[in-house]
């Protein structure tokens, strides 16, 4: 038996060898059966062409897929929303059902629903590929509604090629505005949009798209899977917020939830033809002990063309550039993951994970990118599972990044448990670079995980109260002057140290203040927690644009010297005494002071040969810094022991500060 090239890759896994082996050959096997009738995976991820309601040249066709019914009605404002016969639908084969209507029956915008009865019970229920629900003010009531519009007209191609290093900027629509409400498409489009751009940020995370009946549930408990939430404007809204980011060039990919399933019964799958377990697994495994939600069954095959169904639409009718999958360790494992250490390679093999999950997984990324070879899969997954982001053909399930979801926790626990004069360089530098060579990783500092309440940003775990009073620029504060110190290092060491790419929660980049809580009974259902304010970046009288400038400045060293496209860092010195880290990557040269009271001068960098300027200083001036050191010089390595010696860059540095220079290769003595 050859080894797959992942255990090639990665020595480790050699005694899993055979368990590899199978999972390959299950999605093998699994693929050849979808495709054996449809002809390709594309054709069978195509159940939102079949089901649902469709305008057609006679009129309207709808259909919906209930093998547990007995009888269904369309009832809606068409009809007073009453059951009537020439409304009920015809029952087909394999538990299809279809109804057809007269053009002039259903007009834009009313709202509709299905009655469905089953043996022992009844209940309304929205269909299951609506693209469009609308929620009633007062009610709060859910119905589907009926969208026939003229199609959307894009201005702009779809990106031709995909972000080489994705620089994500995870957004949230609702609270995307200053105002205490709830945001729209639109005004993302027109007030945010141009700010991601100034930015430099290459792609952009949408999150809570998918319709999902309470707010506060950050998008994460999932009732319509094929409609765009109608809280925040139209399809048409959504769509030109995306034709307006490709025409900057960027991307943009959506939080996809296939890990679970909102337990309504009324606006969402929970029983929906009376069968509890029509979508979702049975007894024990049908409910998501921590999350109170329902767990999809991927063994089932109407389960897989329904979520592959959901990959090809959003991709092909809003034009997404691709997926971050949310909640794939409770995926991958019969227990979610919640029991498990995850210290030995044996959890990932010893029989606890969902073969069918995986296979699911497996397929969801070969569908995307034969739908979009361009697309863009982000894998949000902690346990660390392996190949989960190497291709398909070598033993993978076939993710172009994961998440590296282990490094703001590691963040956390050194600015909450440990003293300034503790942080171990070495250790920092260590886990910063705990990744497997061939996988690519998205990391991060901290995302919209670290911003719930219950948890603090990294500003306000570094500022707390401080940040009220001493955030204009007339004060002086040491723990202000402290936090925005570390805010622009632990940024700039995660991203120099990436592999692949990077992320950041908007708003977090200039440090917004507080937290995020969506409005609940617990909070007055107030929206005060639910907005960003970017007044406070904009005010050049505060100190919160500095950090934003950095940002900016950070990112845009990347674009003019592509450091990141040089897939690990060169370690040069890693002083634990002195907390002192520099490192190369590609041209550039990353010198960290952490000491938070000792400078250093002329401290000495072993270097290769060539000349080196100052690129970036976050102590400077322009980034609310003291601007302690001279950008003028250029710095030349020093030979000490003679002409077998080494070379040694000489420079000087502040506490808490880091320094990136670029080199400058010397002329060639050939050169006239």
């Amino acid at each position: 038996m050859n080894s797959p090239v992942i255990v090639q890759e990665d020595p480790w896994l050699e005694p899993y060898t055979e368990i590899i082996h199978l999972r390959y050959k299950a999605a093998l096997d699994k693929k050849e059966q979808l495709i054996s009738s449809a002809g390709s995976l594309i054709d069978f991820a195509s159940g939102h062409l079949y089901y649902g309601l469709h305008k057609t040249e006679e009129g309207w066709t709808f259909r919906e897929w209930a093998p547990n019914a007995v009888k269904i009605f369309l009832i809606g404002e068409f009809n007073n929303w009453e059951e009537k016969e020439e409304y009920q639908l015809n029952k087909l084969t394999e538990g299809n059902w279809e109804l057809n209507l007269p053009d002039e029956v259903l007009n834009h915008g009313q709202g509709f629903k299905l009655s469905v009865y089953w043996n022992g019970g009844h209940g309304h229920r929205i269909p299951s590929y609506a693209h469009r629900c609308l929620q009633d003010k007062t009610t709060k009531v859910f119905d589907a509604q009926v969208w026939a519009l003229e199609p959307y007209q894009w201005k702009s191609s779809p990106l031709k090629t995909k972000p080489k290093q994705p620089l994500i900027y995870e957004a949230h629509i609702g609270m995307a505005t200053e105002d205490q409400k709830v945001g729209t498409y639109k005004e993302f489009t027109e007030l945010v949009i141009p700010r991601i751009v100034k930015a430099g940020y290459n792609t952009i995370q949408l999150m809570a798209i998918q319709e999902h009946p309470y707010y506060g549930s950050f998008g994460y408990h999932v009732s319509n899977f094929f409609a765009a939430s109608s809280r925040f404007g139209t399809p048409e809204d959504l769509k030109d917020l995306i034709d307006t980011a490709h025409s900057y060039g960027i991307a943009v990919i959506m939080d996809l939830v296939h890990s679970h399933a909102v337990k309504n019964e009324t606006e969402g799958l929970g029983r929906f033809d009376g069968d509890p377990n029509l979508y979702f697994h049975s007894g024990s495994r049908r409910e998501h002990v921590a999350w109170d939600s329902l767990c999809f069954d991927y063994g089932n095959i109407h389960v897989l063309h329904f979520l592959l169904s959901n990959c090809r639409f959003w991709i092909e009718e809003y034009q997404f550039d691709g997926f971050r999958f949310d909640g794939i360790t409770s995926m991958l494992y019969y227990d979610h993951g919640l029991e498990r250490s995850f210290t030995s390679y044996d959890y990932y093999f010893d029989g606890g994970q969902d073969g069918d999950a995986i296979i699911y997984l497996t397929l969801a990324n070969e569908l995307i990118h034969q739908v979009n070879p361009n697309a863009i899969t982000v894998a949000e997954e902690m346990s660390g599972f392996p190949g989960l982001a190497e291709a398909f053909e070598k033993g993978g399930m076939g993710f172009d990044f994961r998440l590296a979801m282990g490094i703001p926790d590691y963040w956390i626990k050194v600015i909450k448990e440990r003293a300034d004069e503790n942080w171990n360089v070495s250790e920092l530098y260590s886990e910063l670079n705990s990744r497997r060579a061939f996988e690519n990783t998205i990391v991060y500092a901290e995302s919209h995980d670290q911003a719930l309440v219950g948890d603090k940003t990294i500003i306000f775990r570094l500022l707390d109260k401080e940040m009220y009073w001493y955030m204009n620029k007339e004060s002086e504060n040491l723990i202000i002057e402290r936090g925005m110190a570390l805010h622009k290092m632990i940024r700039l060491i995660t991203f120099a140290t990436s592999g692949g790419g990077y992320l950041n929660f908007m708003g977090n980049e200039f440090g917004h203040p507080e937290w995020i809580d969506f409005p609940r009974e617990g909070n007055g259902w107030s929206y005060k927690y639910a907005r960003r304010q970017w007044s406070l970046s904009d005010n050049k009288e505060l100190r919160y644009h500095f950090l934003g400038d950095f940002d900016r400045s950070m990112l845009q060293l990347n674009l003019e010297n592509d450091f990141l496209d040089q897939p690990w860092c060169n370690l040069l010195l890693e002083n634990a005494g002195d907390q002192i880290l520099a490192f190369e990557r590609g041209d550039l040269l990353f010198v960290f002071n952490f000491n938070p009271n000792r400078s250093y001068t002329d401290y000495g960098i072993q270097v290769t040969q060539g000349k080196f300027k100052i690129v970036l200083d976050t102590d400077d001036k322009i980034f609310g810094g003291f601007g302690n050191v001279d950008h003028s010089i250029t710095y030349f390595p020093q030979r000490l022991g003679g002409l077998s010696g080494s070379n040694w860059l000489k420079i000087y540095l502040p506490s808490r500060t880091a320094l990136v220079f670029k080199r400058i290769p010397p002329p060639s003595i050939y050169n006239v």
